[in-house]
C-alpha cells in the first residue's frame, strides 16, 4: 500500500481527471485533499490552478467552485428561454462568460417543479452532460425556483436619438423610467413593445422628470408595434407569462386524435340535446335537454341530462397534452382572443359539442322532484350528436315567442321542456337561496380590424340562468358521486366571509341604518336579507359592491369546505373541461370511480392532486388579472376619443389618495386624485369607505353618484384619469352623509 507521503503532486491530467470525475462544487480545498497536498505545496498547486484557468483548462465559478473549462458547473443559475417542440423547458446559464454561445439545457417536462415555471424565470439547477448529444449539452434538475433581483418590466420602446431610448412602462403603477444604451437596444425599433430588465444603477437625466434618476435597463425581448390592436391583450398576456404556443409534440397528439365510435359507450344520438352558448362561441363544452319524469311515482318532476365533452378520452394521463393543459390551468379570454388550455384541433375540434357532428360524452341524468330538489342521478360515458347550437339570445326570443327558423322545429319537444324543468328546478334554488347579488356586466365590441366600436351593458337573460343552473346541478351530482366512492376530488370551495370582514361590513350597514346580526351562523340567506332591504334605496348598489367585497376567494382544493356563496355542502367543476384543467381531473376521477374506462385517475394524478389544486388556483387568478387589466386597456383605448367630455359616474373605491369611479356608459375605471380636489382638507375614513371634507362636511362616499370630466385616457396602463366637474366642496355644502350618523366635530389641520 503506498503511503500518503510517497504519493506524487498532480500534474495537469491529473487534475483534469479529478474534476471530470468529481462533477459535484468541488474547490481548490478539495483537490489538496484528494491529492494529499499538504503545506508550502499547497502554493504550488494553487499556482497551477491559475495557470490552468488562464489556459482555459477549469473555470472557477462561484464561491471558489472548481469546473472544467468550456463547461458548466453542477449547480448553476439558469433563465428558462422557452418551451421546446416535445414540450421541455429550454433554459441558458445567467452568468454565461465562455466564447460562443451557452451550451444548451434542458428542463424535461416530468420534473415535478417545472408546473410553476414561465418563460423567464430563474432556477437554481443541478447539472448533467447529456452524453446522447453529438454537442455539449446538459439536463438539469430543477432545484429550486428563484426570486429576481431585478423584475423583468413591459414597456413601450422610444428613440431619443442614435444612441439613447427610453421605456416607459404599461404598469401604471409603475412610475419608474429606464434608459436603454444602443448596445442594448436589441434590434428594437421606436414604439415596439418590448421586455425589459434592470441593468443596476441609476443616471441622472435632463430629459427626465426633474430630481428623477432613470433606471439602466437592456432589451431582452421584442414582441410588436404598439398601435396595433392586437397589442392590448398581448400586453396582458406577457405581462403575467400566458403560455400562448404549444410544442410540436402537443399539436401533432392533438391532430392525431381520432373521430368519435359508439363502442361500448351509451348510445345518446336519439337525444335531441342542444348546445346554448354565447353568439360568438367557438368551443362548446355542454348540451342540455329535459323531459317530465315518466316515472307516476315522481309526479310533476323532471328528468335532466347535461352532456359534457369527454375530454379526458383525448387528453390522456402522462400524455404531452396533459403537461401543457396542467401548465395552463385553464383558458384564458380577451375580447380579441382566447388563449386555449387545449390546442384549436381540439378545443373547437373533437371535443365541441358541434351541431349534427358525433362526439364523445360523460353525461349526467339527473331527477328532481317537483319541489325542485335532487332525487338520484346518474353518470354514463356516451356518443351524442348535438340537435342544435344555439345562442343565448336566440334560445331565449323563442322561450318569448320570436322563433327562428333553426329553433322551430324544437320549440316544442326541446326548448319549452327545457324552460318548464328550469321553473321546476327554481323551487329547489329558492330554498337553499344561494347568495343574490346584481353586479352589472359590459360587453366589448371590436370591429374587423380589432378597434372598439362600443361596450354595450349584458341583459341578465333567462336562458343564462336556466343553462347556469342546469351546469349547478352536474357539478354537485359529480362532487357528490364522488364523495360516496370514497374517490379524490378537486373540489370547488368557497368558504364562508372571514370575521374581520364580517365587522367591517357590520359597522358600514350600521352607517347607513342597517343591522347585521352578531354571532348568528352565517349563510347567503343573511346578505340576501340585506340586499332585499336596500334594493329600491339609493344605498343598492353600495351595498351591493360591500357584500361582495366581503366575500372571501372561490379557490379548487382536495379538502372540501362547501360552496358558501352557492349554499351547498359539495361542489365541483364538471361542466367546462374544455377550458379548466379541474373539470378533467374530476371527469378522471368519476371515470376511473365508476368504472367507465381505463383512462381515469391515475396514481400520479392522486399524488400530485394537492400540488395540482394548488397551481390552477394560482393560474385561474392569474387569468382572471389579465383579463381585467385587458378590459380596464380597452376601455381606454374607446374612451380616448372622449376626452374633455363629461361624464356620469359611480364611487367604486375610496383611499386617501382619491376617488375610484365606475363610468355609467361604458363601465370604465377612472381615478380622481384627492389633490385635484380642491377647496378643502379631505380626511378618509376607511371604515366607512368615505372621504370627508374636514371644514365643509361634503362627504364622497362609496356607491355615490359623481359628475365627472374626463381629463386623460391612457391606452397602455388602461388608466383614466378623471376631475369632478362640479367640486362641491367650494360652495360648503354637505353631500351624502351616512343615515344614522352623528355628526363629528370639525377637526383642525394639521
Amino acid at each position: 500500500m503506498t503511503a500518503k507521503r510517497d504519493i506524487a503532486f498532480p500534474d495537469r491530467d491529473d487534475i483534469l481527471a479529478y474534476v471530470k470525475d468529481n462533477p459535484g462544487r468541488i474547490s481548490r480545498r478539495d483537490i489538496a485533499r484528494a491529492f494529499h497536498i499538504r503545506g508550502d505545496r499547497r502554493i504550488d498547486l494553487k499556482k497551477l490552478l491559475r495557470e490552468m484557468t488562464a489556459d482555459g483548462l477549469l473555470e472557477k465559478g462561484d464561491k471558489g467552485h472548481i469546473h472544467l473549462g468550456g463547461a458548466l458547473p453542477a449547480v448553476c443559475v439558469v433563465e428558462v428561454t422557452g418551451i421546446d417542440r416535445m414540450g421541455d423547458l429550454m433554459a441558458r446559464p445567467v452568468n454565461w462568460k465562455g466564447d460562443g454561445a451557452a451550451p444548451p439545457i434542458t428542463i424535461f417536462s416530468d420534473d415535478k417543479r417545472s408546473g410553476s415555471v414561465s418563460q423567464h424565470d430563474q432556477l437554481l439547477v443541478r447539472l448533467s452532460q447529456d452524453h446522447n448529444s453529438r454537442e455539449i449539452s446538459y439536463i438539469a434538475r430543477i432545484i429550486r425556483k428563484l426570486e429576481r433581483s431585478s423584475p423583468l418590466v413591459m414597456g413601450i420602446f422610444h428613440i431619443e436619438d442614435d444612441s439613447t431610448a427610453h421605456v416607459q412602462p404599461t404598469d401604471k403603477k409603475n412610475r419608474n423610467q429606464y434608459l436603454v444604451a444602443k448596445g442594448d437596444w436589441n434590434g428594437a425599433e421606436d414604439g415596439e413593445l418590448v421586455i425589459i430588465e434592470a441593468r443596476g444603477g441609476k443616471t441622472s437625466r435632463r430629459q427626465m422628470a426633474p430630481k428623477k434618476a432613470a433606471i439602466k435597463a437592456r432589451v431582452k425581448e421584442r414582441l410588436e408595434a404598439f398601435d396595433k390592436p392586437g397589442s392590448i391583450s398581448l400586453i396582458a398576456i406577457h405581462a403575467h407569462g400566458i403560455l400562448t404556443e404549444f410544442s410540436e409534440q402537443t399539436l401533432q397528439e392533438a391532430e392525431k386524435s381520432v373521430p368519435p365510435t359508439l363502442g361500448n359507450r351509451t348510445d345518446l344520438r336519439d337525444i335531441p340535446l342542444i348546445t346554448v352558448d354565447p353568439a360568438d362561441a367557438r368551443d362548446h363544452d355542454d348540451a342540455i335537454w329535459a323531459e317530465p319524469d315518466p316515472d307516476p311515482a315522481n309526479k310533476d318532476g323532471w328528468h335532466i341530462i347535461v352532456a359534457i365533452a369527454d375530454v379526458a378520452h383525448y387528453v390522456t394521463p402522462g400524455s404531452s397534452l396533459e403537461k401543457e393543459a396542467l401548465e395552463r390551468g385553464n383558458s384564458t379570454y380577451f375580447p380579441d382572443r382566447v388563449v386555449p388550455m387545449l390546442p384549436e384541433s381540439l378545443s373547437n375540434g373533437l371535443c365541441s359539442l358541434k351541431e349534427g357532428e358525433d362526439r364523445h360524452t360523460l353525461a349526467v341524468h339527473i331527477w328532481f322532484d317537483k319541489r325542485g330538489k335532487k332525487i338520484r342521478h346518474k353518470f354514463v360515458r356516451g356518443l351524442m350528436r348535438s340537435a342544435a347550437g344555439l345562442s343565448y339570445g336566440e334560445f331565449q326570443a323563442a322561450h318569448d315567442g320570436e322563433v327562428s327558423d333553426r329553433a322551430g322545429p324544437l320549440l316544442k319537444t326541446v326548448i319549452e321542456p327545457l324552460f318548464a324543468a328550469y321553473d321546476c328546478l327554481k323551487r329547489g334554488r329558492e330554498y337553499r337561496e344561494p347568495l343574490n347579488l346584481v353586479m352589472p356586466e359590459r360587453k366589448i365590441e371590436l370591429d374587423d380590424d380589432g378597434n372598439v366600436v362600443a361596450i354595450r351593458p349584458v341583459r341578465p337573460l333567462d336562458a343564462h340562468k336556466l343553462v347556469e343552473e342546469f351546469m349547478i346541478q352536474a357539478n354537485v351530482a359529480a362532487a357528490e358521486e364522488l364523495e360516496r366512492k370514497g374517490w379524490p376530488c378537486i373540489f370547488r370551495i368557497h368558504e364562508q366571509p372571514s370575521a374581520e370582514k364580517l365587522n367591517s361590513l357590520r359597522e358600514f350597514l350600521a352607517s347607513l341604518g342597517y343591522s347585521f346580526a352578531k354571532g348568528m351562523v352565517q349563510r347567503p340567506k343573511l346578505f340576501n336579507n340585506i340586499l332585499r332591504k336596500v334594493e329600491d334605496s339609493p344605498h343598492a348598489d353600495v351595498v351591493n359592491i360591500i357584500i361582495l367585497r366581503t366575500q372571501s376567494q372561490a379557490i379548487y382544493s382536495v379538502e372540501n369546505h362547501g360552496h358558501f356563496g352557492l349554499s351547498l355542502p359539495r361542489y365541483a367543476h364538471f361542466t367546462s373541461p374544455i377550458r379548466r384543467y379541474a373539470d378533467l381531473m374530476v371527469h378522471r376521477a368519476l371515470i376511473g370511480a365508476l368504472k367507465l374506462g381505463q383512462d381515469g385517475l391515475t396514481k400520479s394524478d392522486r399524488d400530485r392532486l394537492v400540488e395540482s389544486a394548488d397551481h390552477i388556483s394560482k393560474t385561474e387568478r392569474i387569468s382572471m388579472i389579465a383579463e381585467r387589466e385587458s378590459t380596464d386597456r380597452y376601455v381606454a383605448a374607446y374612451m380616448g376619443q372622449h376626452v374633455g367630455e363629461e361624464f356620469s359616474a359611480r364611487i367604486a373605491g375610496v383611499s386617501r389618495a382619491g376617488l375610484f369611479v365606475s363610468f355609467d356608459d361604458s363601465g370604465g375605471d377612472g381615478f380622481i386624485p384627492v389633490s385635484s380636489m380642491t377647496g378643502d382638507y379631505f380626511r378618509h375614513d376607511s371604515d366607512l369607505h368615505m372621504l370627508e371634507g374636514e371644514y365643509s362636511g361634503t362627504i364622497y362616499q362609496l356607491g355615490g353618484m359623481v359628475s365627472v370630466r374626463l381629463k386623460e385616457a391612457n391606452r397602455m396602463t388602461g388608466g383614466l384619469l378623471c376631475e369632478l366637474v362640479d367640486n362641491v366642496t367650494t360652495t360648503g355644502r354637505r353631500k351624502g352623509r351616512p343615515a344614522g350618523r352623528k355628526g363629528r366635530p370639525k377637526r383642525k389641520r394639521r
